[in-house]
């Protein structure tokens, strides 16, 4: 429920009472059972809310139900990721991939009339983007620009792989920095590579991979990607249409986890962050886990958290990306672990790594 508050700040709401409900099981038409809903609409009414928001992905049919009980729109926690999505989308690409993946969401939630579920939807925090459509016609021109973004998609897949082909005959390592959304993923850039890639305290502030050169302290030349953050239960369609983004991770020699280590569910992020790089087979390559921000945590907490982080099984390093002095141990780490990398390589991908580093020093 904290994450979810954290959610709604982040797209711009002003979370007014978080209600919990604790029963055998969900009701399938409205979620919360009768009396509790009952209660819920009267609470909403003292406080002037308009608008429900809640924490699991809901079923067309449970739209339905919960908008004919109520004149307050409702929204799901997909939802508002994806509303926080197109208010974040820079690029052309990132804009892309925020609409297809809004269109697959609404699609089976099309429904006739116009008090219908989806005409709740449109307009304001997670109606953002591809705009209301009318029925059947409609219906069928969703799928249309659907196919068509997912062409479009696949194109830039295709110029991303040109890219990478072009990064790897120079031979340049790549390091890629992955992790919870507001892990400080885009500050450990900036304090890496003295760039200034917009960074700020809030959830999925980076949409757009950026990339930047470093020198480690072996006098290695690597290239460091910042990515997109990631967030337990991300909906599916959202990760598939940035599967084009995430591809990036794939050509990585190594990936530095960040972990938020000043955030009370640190554990659980970790173990969603390794979730989804399980799910796009990204778990074979080398990880280094930063437990970054240990500024605000207290020396001795700072000490436990470092040894409950060890049996995760990676590389660690305590650091705090503010602070430039702190990040020496994760390079050294780095370093040694692309230098190993190197030398496990074949006699002729070695060369020719060495070659490329010695072109570029």
């Amino acid at each position: 429920m904290a994450e979810l508050a954290e959610l709604a700040a982040s797209a711009g709401v002003v979370v007014q009472d978080k209600v919990i409900q604790r029963r055998q099981a969900i009701d399938p038409r409205t979620v919360l059972g009768r009396g509790k809903l009952d209660e819920l609409l009267i609470r909403a009414l003292q406080l002037g809310a308009d608008m429900l928001v809640f924490d699991r992905e809901l079923s067309p049919a449970q739209v339905r139900s919960l908008s004919e009980a109520t004149d307050l729109k409702v929204i799901d926690r997909s939802q508002l990721i994806l509303d926080i999505f197109a208010q974040r989308a820079q690029s052309k690409e990132g804009k892309i991939q925020v609409e297809l993946a809004q269109l697959k969401y609404l699609l089976p939630r099309l429904i006739v009339g116009h008090d219908s579920a989806f005409s709740r939807l449109a307009g304001g925090i997670g109606g953002r983007g591809p705009g209301e459509t009318k029925l059947e016609t409609d219906r069928r021109r969703v799928r249309d620009r659907i196919n068509r973004l997912e062409k479009e998609i696949e194109t830039q897949r295709q110029r991303r792989q040109e890219r990478r082909k072009g990064r790897t005959r120079q031979g340049l390592p790549v390091i890629s920095i992955v992790g919870y959304t507001n892990a400080g993923k885009s500050t450990l850039l900036n304090s890496l590579t003295k760039s200034e890639v917009h960074a700020e305290q809030r959830m999925f502030a980076t949409l757009d991979p950026t990339s930047r050169r470093l020198r480690l302290p072996r006098e290695q030349e690597v290239i460091v990607n910042d990515t997109v953050g990631f967030i337990r239960d991300l909906p599916p369609d959202l990760l598939s249409a940035f599967r084009a983004t995430l591809e990036e991770i794939s050509d990585s020699s190594l990936l530095i986890h960040a972990v938020d280590v000043s955030n009370p569910r640190w554990p659980q992020q970790i173990e969603s962050v390794k979730r989804i790089l399980s799910d796009l087979h990204l778990s074979e390559i080398p990880v280094i886990m930063a437990l970054n921000k240990a500024d605000l945590v207290e020396p001795r907490s700072m000490e436990s958290i470092a040894r409950q982080a060890q049996p995760h099984g990676d590389e660690t390093a305590v650091i705090s990306a503010i602070n430039p002095n702190s990040l020496r141990s994760l390079l050294e780490k780095a370093g040694s672990v692309l230098a190993g990398k190197l030398k496990t390589q074949s006699p002729e991908a070695r060369a020719y790594e060495s070659e490329g580093l010695s072109r570029i020093a």
